[in-house]
């Protein structure tokens, strides 16, 4: 009968002699033993056989002029993790709004601001200073102060007072070990409250004090606008900034290399321990992946606030930002300031 196709048919395999690789390990052998005993000998009569091996083996000292580069690309890669603006550097220029008087399509939210991100110029501005509950991109300052603090390969033991924490959790566990990045994630693009107050015992040692952390910060970077009671935005009373003030953090965090690679991710997925052992985390903003260029940054809403969006995409050499604070169409203001950025830049 035929063969089918589908029916396997195993080829029969001629039995090699393995003689002559025995032979070849044997000879090769005693040619390394010859050579090491001739090295050996060389050696301790002062010959060296290969002066190349033997120098090779010396340190090379390093100059002063090389040692002083070393130590400044060491600086500025620290810095570029920790610290992307020298202290007193605006991060957003005083100057009147450059495309204020430009046709905008209306932008429905009663705040927002449109910011190139490189200069730090404002291009458009509607009620820019005006204080407003942020809800979740209260989030962006818990993410930088963790990052400027803790090392990202620490694990963490989660502390209990984490799970019990109000609305959005992504599900700690309560003394689970876990590493900073892995929280970070959760942090930013789940957006878990239960993350956020675990970073934020973890950095300063209790919520209060972290709190007070994130306003000395503020003052730091020129937040004028900005206070903090809370390190998620889930609380509302207390807790508000303005548009002006989160476009400014957000040109300082993204110029941290770690959050930026971070918010600009779309989908993640994390290994974790058992019984977990692994999480998929989406990233809530939703201009990722459907409009050209965009890469960050947050999302937040509670009832008081609305729906609160800051925004950043590049193309080209031109980076924007935008956030739009109490938005009824968030995403379609976004779009319409970015698209009016990149039209008149």
């Amino acid at each position: 009968m035929p063969y089918s196709v589908l029916q396997p048919v195993q080829r029969r395999r001629r039995s090699r002699s393995k003689r002559p690789l025995v032979l070849l390990g044997v000879a090769l052998v005693l040619a390394a033993g010859s050579l090491a005993a001739s090295q050996h000998w060389a050696l301790a009569h002062g010959k060296p056989h290969h002066k190349r091996a033997v120098s090779a083996l010396t340190p090379k000292p390093v100059s002063a002029k090389t040692l002083k580069q070393l130590r400044a690309a060491a600086s500025e890669q620290q810095v570029a993790a920790r610290a992307p603006f020298a202290p007193g550097t605006r991060l957003l220029l005083p100057a009147a709004p450059r495309l204020q008087q430009m046709g905008v399509r209306p932008v429905t939210a009663p705040a927002a601001i449109l910011v190139d991100a490189g200069t730090g110029a404002v291009l458009w501005a509607k009620r820019p200073h005006q204080r407003r509950p942020i809800a979740s991109t209260t989030k962006i300052m818990t993410a930088v102060l963790a990052l400027e603090h803790l090392s990202p390969t620490k694990v963490l033991r989660v502390n209990p007072l984490v799970t019990r924490v109000a609305l959005n959790r992504e599900g700690l566990r309560a003394h689970e070990r876990v590493a900073v990045w892995k929280v970070m994630y959760g942090l930013l693009l789940f957006s878990g409250n239960d993350d956020a107050l675990e970073l934020a015992i973890a950095t300063a040692g209790s919520k209060g004090a972290f709190l007070r952390l994130m306003n000395e910060k503020a003052a730091e970077l020129g937040l004028h606008d900005t206070h903090y009671t809370s390190p998620s935005g889930v609380v509302d009373r207390g807790n508000h900034s303005s548009a002006y003030d989160l476009a400014a953090l957000a040109r300082y965090a993204m110029a941290i290399p770690r959050f930026r690679a971070i918010t600009r991710t779309h989908i993640a997925h994390v290994k974790w321990a058992k019984p977990t052992y692994a999480k998929t985390y989406v990233n809530k903003n939703l201009l990722l992946g459907t409009y050209r260029g965009a890469d960050g940054v947050k999302t937040g809403w509670t009832t008081v606030a609305g729906h609160c969006l800051v925004v950043s995409a590049r193309r080209g050499g031109t980076s924007l930002i935008a956030v739009v604070l109490h938005a009824p169409d968030p995403y379609g203001d976004a779009r319409r300031l970015l698209n009016f950025g990149f039209a008149n830049l």
